[in-house]
C-alpha cells in the first residue's frame, strides 16, 4: 500500500508547479463597480441598485484596457428593511415604492452577479475597483455573503481604492487626492449621473487612466538615477551613484 504524504512532503513536480505560480501570477481583472442605497450601512439600510463594468486585465506589465461600456451588468433591487434616508433618495432619483413593488429579490440579482463576475474573470483574479471603495465594497460583500448562493466572487479583500491609487502615486494627503485636485488628463469622459451602472464605467475609465499614469510615474523613477547621474556635476554624480 502507498503511503499517504504527508502535508510537509512534496515532489519535484510540486515544486516546478510552484516555482510555476511564483513566475507567472495569476493576472488581474478590473471590474469597476458603483452602488446606490438608502441609507449608510447595509443590513439596516438597503442596496437599491448596482452597476459593475469591466476595466481590464493586467498581467503584471501592461493594463489591456477594455472600451467603457462594453461588458456591464446592472440590477434594481427589492429593498431589504423598512429603514431609509430621504436624503440618500434624493441623490439617486431611485423609486423607492417601485423596488418594493418590481425590485429583484436580492438572492436572484446577487447570484447572477456572481456567476457574470466568475465568468468574465475566467483564470483571472477578478478584482473590484470603486472611488471611494470602502463605501461600495462594504454593501456588496455583505450583499453578497448574504444572499449569493456562491458568496462573494472577489473574495473578502480583492478590491482597490482609486482615491487611494492616486494618493500613493502623487505623494500628496488623503484630503488632496480627490478628482478636482488630479490632472486634467486623468479625469473620465464619461458621464457621472448616480445611476449605478453609468458611475460603474464613469469611474473604471478613471481607474484605468490613474493606473496607466501611476505606470508612467513609476517607469520615469526606474531611469531617473541614470539619466541624472549622467549629466549632472561630478559632485552631485558620484552622490547619485553611492545612493544607488
Amino acid at each position: 500500500m502507498v503511503a499517504e504524504r504527508s502535508r510537509g512532503d512534496t515532489t519535484t513536480s510540486d515544486a516546478q508547479q510552484n516555482m510555476a505560480t511564483m513566475s507567472s501570477p495569476q493576472p488581474d481583472l478590473y471590474i469597476s463597480a458603483d452602488v446606490e442605497t438608502d441609507g449608510p450601512i447595509p443590513g439596516p439600510y438597503s442596496m437599491l441598485s448596482f452597476g459593475l463594468a469591466v476595466v481590464g486585465s493586467y498581467d503584471g506589465h501592461r493594463l489591456d484596457r477594455r472600451p467603457p461600456g462594453g461588458e456591464t451588468f446592472y440590477r434594481e433591487l427589492r429593498p431589504i428593511s423598512d429603514r431609509f434616508q430621504d436624503e440618500a433618495l434624493a441623490v439617486n432619483g431611485l423609486d423607492r415604492d417601485r423596488l418594493i413593488e418590481r425590485g429583484m429579490a436580492p438572492e436572484q440579482a446577487m447570484e447572477e452577479a456572481a456567476q457574470w463576475v466568475r465568468r468574465h474573470a475566467g483564470d483571472h483574479k477578478a478584482v473590484l475597483v470603486a472611488y471611494p471603495v470602502a463605501f461600495d465594497w462594504s454593501f456588496l460583500y455583505w450583499y453578497f455573503e448574504r444572499y449569493a448562493a456562491s458568496g462573494s466572487p472577489f473574495g473578502f479583500s480583492s478590491c482597490l481604492d482609486i482615491r487611494t491609487l492616486y494618493q500613493a502615486s502623487a505623494g500628496t494627503v488623503h484630503a488632496a487626492s480627490g478628482q478636482s485636485a488630479m490632472p486634467a488628463s486623468l479625469l473620465p469622459t464619461s458621464p457621472h449621473t448616480h445611476n449605478a451602472l453609468d458611475d460603474a464605467i464613469e469611474q473604471g475609465e478613471l481607474f484605468a487612466n490613474v493606473f496607466e499614469w501611476a505606470a508612467r510615474r513609476r517607469r520615469a523613477a526606474a531611469h531617473a538615477p541614470s539619466s541624472v547621474a549622467s549629466t549632472a556635476p561630478t559632485w552631485l554624480a558620484s552622490r547619485v551613484g553611492s545612493a544607488r
